[in-house]
């Protein structure tokens, strides 16, 4: 049903960074926000992105913000550069969903929340990395995945489910030898971003453990923000709840203390 020919086809249609988008994260990644923000202003699509994002619900700004540089402030460097590769996963995201019940802007309320608990998170580790701080970013990519490769066999991907209940991370793997997370793994480095951020994803996914311990850390908070940002009542009834299998048992020694940050935060 889906061979390795057709996720490598998936793949090379993935376009790289656009020029603009480049341009913007090297200024980011050299700490220039004001260089950044004057490049990302210049792209209307970005910029449009850009307050659509920062002005939702879960930022808690009272007004809006519209001026691209005051964004980027706000953000700081690893926010903006994190927001960027936000904006570059939604390139890839389909006109109509059909796998998902999910529209741009249930899309974006996702990529948000992600974001923003994600920040909450590496500031409780004490973490400030700006490749940590956008790996968060290929996690919204991984859904996108499962929509392209499984939508057109929809039909044959139901009756499969129906017979036994596995997630889509499962089924893809028995079927090709591929993981979502291999895909998005290649599509990090595609994008050229650092290959700190393909190990944190990796061991997200509960079934790879990194050997490194700080790693393997990071992916276990990474997972139960996945599952917990699934697990609401939005994202449940786009069917995003099966998307792939919680290990409980991989994050059983962090799961009260992220049970008590996001009961604060």
């Amino acid at each position: 049903m889906i061979t390795t020919k057709k996720i490598n086809q998936y793949i090379e249609r993935i376009p790289p960074a656009p020029k603009a988008l480049k341009e913007t994260l090297s200024f980011l990644n050299n700490g220039e926000l004001t260089k950044a923000s004057h490049v990302a202003q210049n792209d209307p699509a970005l910029s449009r992105y850009l307050r659509e994002l920062v002005n939702k619900p879960i930022y808690g700004f009272t007004n809006e913000i519209s001026d691209i540089s005051q964004i980027f402030g706000i953000l700081g460097v690893s926010g903006s550069q994190q927001s960027v590769y936000n904006y570059m996963t939604t390139l890839l995201s389909p006109e109509k969903w059909v796998l998902f019940k999910l529209d741009a802007r249930k899309f974006h309320e996702l990529q948000a929340r992600l974001s923003k608990n994600w920040e909450t998170i590496l500031k409780h580790l004490n973490i400030e990395d700006k490749d940590i701080s956008t790996s968060i970013s290929l996690l919204p990519a991984s859904i996108i995945v499962t929509e392209a490769l499984f939508c057109e066999k929809i039909d044959d991907v139901t009756l499969l489910r129906g017979v036994k209940k596995i997630d889509y991370n499962t089924i893809l793997y028995r079927l090709s030898g591929i993981g979502i997370f291999d895909i998005c793994e290649q599509i990090s480095k595609k994008w050229e971003m650092s290959e700190k951020v393909s190990n944190i994803i990796q061991a997200s996914s509960g079934t790879k453990p990194s050997t490194d311990e700080n790693t393997n850390r990071l992916g276990k908070w990474m997972h139960l923000l996945l599952f917990y940002e699934l697990s609401k009542p939005l994202f449940i009834e786009a069917g995003l709840n099966d998307f792939i299998d919680f290990h409980i048992e991989y994050v059983s020694d962090i799961y009260e203390e992220f049970a008590t940050l996001m009961e604060i935060s």
